[in-house]
């Protein structure tokens, strides 16, 4: 009985020595799978996985074509969302992804030829002490130096085309150095393409979406702490979490995420110049959605002070007092060298220079600007910001001779432009109010106008009473006819 007794013991513990050498053996690798050190490399057919498994890096082809890739993929490799070698492709299956002996990160080739490196410049510190790559949970594949746990360079700050959670996209305002999403150059080469997007005009920041990084395609407007003031049909879900902040060295950065944690999404910038967002829930794909610019999302569609309303035709208007610059291309639909302000529509300051330049041609019937609003727009580019309120915001644009409108937000503050006016869009719903500047005579119009709308509801009120009146008599008649027939 002793002896079973002691044989069961000695079982026992040996199970429980095999289950934790087991459990632990298995811990060390499953630790190790998302990691590349200097001990270990990852071949072409090999990837590592994040610890919870969501991502993966390692190398593929794009469709139609036996290029060969380093990438980060969410799920499947048909969600690429990073790519370490896209200018510079491995032709065959050699290729290689490894921790070099001066502690980057480089993809080599079958000929040991470095085809992409992390490219950065170590001290001796950590030349002398091996670093590592791990891929994160939220498929940031980051590059630490060992003995200081350091981040020395990270995928998410030199992103590829695609956009996820806690991702940042930033700009700075001091260096001017900013952070770019770049397309793929075809659907078959993930080579830097056409279309990039940035963020610009730091006084009020807003996204940009570029064609060959010079030619502004299209742009979000300013984003007031809720929305994009130029993307009011953008739906509040896709807006939940979007965080504009910024750190003391002047660095500007938006992130976004879900509140959901089961939720996640990719944004793409596709080659064609299209925006791709693909939803998930539970690792399930659920949408996918390309917003594609339509004609008045494209920038400056109807060129300086021409404005775009996508439910009229045409789609391009000047406004009163202004007219198109170049009438022939007008009439063809070409709008891009948009309106002009009307030798008639003179502003108060330029009138008051041309009588300064007439002597005694009588300054005192020069009369004072003012301000015509137009609801839900987009608001121009190129604005300048102030701190004043809405009554001061039209003072001092008022005061000055250079300002040409205002806008306000109670968010951004006061905004005003002091050039042309380009890239304007009349919404349905959204927007701000636009305050346009325009000479008193038309601001007299505008009266003008109002008295004729209350001459013709004066008119109607008088046909009214004299319908009512007539129907009176009608009814008065009738009963003396009916009287006079009962008699009878």
């Amino acid at each position: 009985m002793g002896f079973l007794s002691h044989q069961t013991h000695t079982d026992s513990f040996l199970f429980i020595t095999t289950l934790f050498i087991f459990v632990s053996i298995h811990l060390c690798l499953s630790s190790a799978n998302d990691t590349i050190t200097s001990n270990t490399s990852i071949e072409d057919n090999h990837t590592i996985t994040s610890n919870n498994t969501n991502f993966k890096l390692g190398f593929f082809s794009p469709p139609n074509s036996t290029n060969r890739y380093v990438a980060i993929w969410y799920l499947s490799d048909s969600n690429i969302v990073w790519i370490a070698n896209r200018e510079q492709a491995v032709k065959d299956s050699s290729g290689v992804i490894k921790i070099h002996k001066d502690g980057n990160l480089v993809v080599m080739d079958g000929r040991n030829y470095i085809v992409w490196s992390t490219n950065l410049t170590f001290s001796t510190k950590y030349v002398t002490n091996i670093s590592s790559a791990q891929l994160q949970d939220k498929g940031n594949l980051v590059l630490r130096d060992d003995n200081t746990g350091e981040t020395v360079w990270d995928s998410f700050t030199h992103p590829a085309d695609a956009a996820m959670p806690m991702m940042k996209i930033t700009a700075n305002k001091f260096t001017g150095k900013k952070m770019e999403y770049v397309s793929w150059k075809s659907p078959t080469d993930p080579s830097s393409g056409d279309y990039s997007v940035s963020m610009e005009r730091l006084a009020a920041p807003e996204l940009f979406l570029w064609y060959k990084k010079t030619r502004p395609y299209y742009r979000t407007g300013p984003w007031n702490g809720r929305t994009f003031l130029g993307s009011p049909t953008m739906l509040t879900e896709y807006l939940y979490g979007w965080r504009l902040d910024h750190d003391p060295d002047g660095t500007n950065y938006l992130t976004y995420n879900f509140a959901d944690p089961d939720a996640f999404a990719i944004v793409w910038i596709t080659y064609d110049g299209k925006l791709r967002m693909a939803k998930f829930l539970n690792q399930k794909n659920f949408a996918t959605i390309d917003i594609s610019p339509k004609d008045c999302d494209f920038y400056g569609a109807c060129g300086p002070f021409g404005n775009c309303d996508p439910s009229s035709k045409p789609i391009c208007s000047c406004f009163e007092g202004f007219e198109p610059r170049n009438v022939q291309e007008w009439s063809k639909k070409n709008w891009t060298s948009g309106c002009v302000r009307k030798k008639e529509a003179q502003l108060q300051c330029d009138r008051l220079k041309n009588l300064n330049n007439n002597s005694n041609n009588g300054v005192d019937e020069v009369q004072q600007d003012g301000f015509k609003v137009f609801n839900n727009m987009k608001v121009p580019d190129f604005a300048e910001r102030s701190d004043d309120d809405l009554d001061n915001c039209r003072t001092s644009c008022l005061a000055n001779c250079s300002c040409l409108a205002y806008a306000y937000d109670s968010y951004i503050g006061c905004m005003f432009w002091i050039t042309d006016l380009i890239d304007l869009e009349q919404f349905s719903i959204g927007g701000v109010d636009l305050f346009l500047r325009v000479p008193h005579s038309q601001l007299a119009t505008g009266n003008k106008g109002r008295r004729v709308n209350k001459s013709l509801i004066i008119a109607i009120i008088a046909g009214a009473i004299g319908i009512v009146a007539l129907a009176i008599c009608a009814y008065i008649t009738w009963q003396k006819w009916t009287a006079k027939q009962a008699r009878k």
